[in-house]
């Protein structure tokens, strides 16, 4: 796959800037069209699309067509939007007769970095707000993934975008940098790695102090309360969770069982591990549940945790090893209890692990789940409303779920406490990020000195 070159990223910059000002001015009515038809055009090859992230990055085709379902809804929705951003207005309160009014605006250039486990979900966040809000837009594609995003360009102009509006670019790290770096990019907007992200935001203060959007990693807890509903909390610990191999950020690879119900939940979850692994293989077959891990990179890092854990001396309640002698295929693991200060309870996995521990009380769960530098989702089991909403106040998250597993929605954010970044993407929320707003005070005061009315813009 071709990656992107310094002077292929300023082309793209500069298709952008040219597209500028004939889409911010392109009626609402017109942009919803486009949108709506960009999203029939998804549908309509939606087999294809599955198919090249598939073999991308080993994700089973019948989760990869599921994965492009949310993004339909997502441009869908946003095109709701276009044309229909309200303004505000005040009437004069005070002596001087101002009136005031305050109006939305594109931001101009505005730029995307994609990461691998979800490319059309994190495409349709970046560019479907931003198409709704007037600005033109520069993808980066993961390098990891690239094919199915590299299609959208028959597909938008299908639909009818003008040329230079939505560019998309192939590569790794060093596009991306170049992006965050250019001067003439308004906005950036970065899903990936903490380390990555911190990256991005330097080079955008660096550079013309774009704004910027981070959606980075997570270690998201799950409590289960004595009152839980067993079977349904032992579903979302393994088979919600096990989606993609737990290669989703927001993941709850923390999994916080009180007392009362550990045993028996234990027990559980143990067989339906095993029955998971009986689950894994080919991607492309209708019947695979779960495949392997991106590449071999990631399958060397899922495994160098595992080593970790078992050098430590962690229990493992099942899995914890490479599945068959082909491939980049990890067994679902639990384990059992590993210290609070242990790497595979602190840090993001990104893989089939999780680990389990007990607690006590409310109290001590409250504490347990938010002792964490992340911040991106919780997942709260009890069948008491009252203390599911009590705890769900008390948990430092983007997002709460409570008992079920985390599914995203286009009408609301989606993003992070703390270390799992800031700005949030989907719903309202994600369309403010690509606006700016302007503030137009006029004085209607009569003019004394000329007799005529007169109007200031100041």
């Amino acid at each position: 796959m071709h990656a992107a070159s310094e002077a292929d990223v300023d082309k793209a910059v500069a298709a952008a800037k040219a597209a500028l000002p004939k889409w911010k001015s392109t009626s609402g009515f017109q942009r919803t069209a486009i949108m709506l038809k960009f999203a029939d055009l998804l549908e309509a090859n939606i087999d294809k699309l599955a198919h090249y992230e598939s073999i991308a990055m080993g994700q089973p085709i019948t989760l990869a067509k599921r994965m492009i379902l949310g993004p339909i809804a997502l441009w869908r929705y946003y095109a709701g939007y276009a044309g229909k951003v309200a303004g505000e207005s005040y009437p004069p309160d005070g002596p001087d007769g101002t009136y005031k009014m305050v109006q939305y605006e594109p931001l101009g250039v505005c730029a995307g970095i994609c990461a691998w486990n979800g490319s059309n979900v994190l495409a349709a966040w970046k560019m479907a707000p931003a198409m709704a809000a007037g600005n033109t837009f520069i993808l980066k594609s993961s390098e990891k993934s690239p094919i199915g995003l590299a299609q959208y360009g028959e597909l938008l102009n299908q639909a009818g975008f003008p040329p230079g509006v939505i560019n998309i670019l192939a590569g790794g790290g060093k596009v991306g940098a170049l992006l965050a770096s250019h001067m003439e990019i308004a906005k950036i907007a970065f899903t990936g790695s903490a380390a990555s992200g911190r990256l991005v935001q330097i080079a955008a203060a660096k550079s013309n102090l774009k704004r910027v959007t981070l959606e980075l990693g997570g270690k998201s807890p799950a409590l289960i309360f004595d009152d839980a509903d067993l079977e349904n909390a032992v579903l979302h610990a393994s088979e919600s969770f096990l989606r993609n191999s737990g290669q989703v950020c927001v993941a709850a690879s923390r999994v916080l069982v009180q007392e009362g119900i550990a045993q028996d939940f234990i027990k559980a979850v143990k067989v339906a591990y095993e029955k998971a692994e009986t689950q894994m293989g080919d991607s492309a077959a209708a019947e695979t549940a779960f495949g392997p891990l991106a590449d071999k990179k990631q399958y060397e890092r899922v495994m160098e945790f595992l080593d970790s854990a078992k050098s430590e001396g962690i229990e493992i309640l099942a899995g914890g090893e490479r599945k068959g002698d082909k491939g980049s295929f990890v067994q679902p693991t639990v384990l059992l209890n590993p210290d609070l200060k242990s790497r595979v309870y602190t840090d993001e996995i990104f893989g089939p692990v999780i680990s389990v521990r007990t607690f006590k009380t409310e109290e001590e769960a409250i504490q347990l789940a938010n002792d964490t530098q992340y911040g991106l989702g919780s997942t709260i089991y009890t069948s008491d409303i009252g203390r599911a909403l009590r705890v769900a106040s008390e948990m430092q998250s983007g997002t709460v779920s409570i008992n079920t597993g985390h599914v995203t929605s286009p009408q609301t954010p989606f993003g992070g406490f703390k270390q799992s970044g800031y700005g949030r993407e989907s719903g309202v929320e994600g369309i403010k990020n690509y606006l700016q707003a302007k503030t137009i005070h006029v004085n209607l005061k009569l003019q004394a000195k000329t007799g005529k009315e007169g109007i200031a813009v100041r």
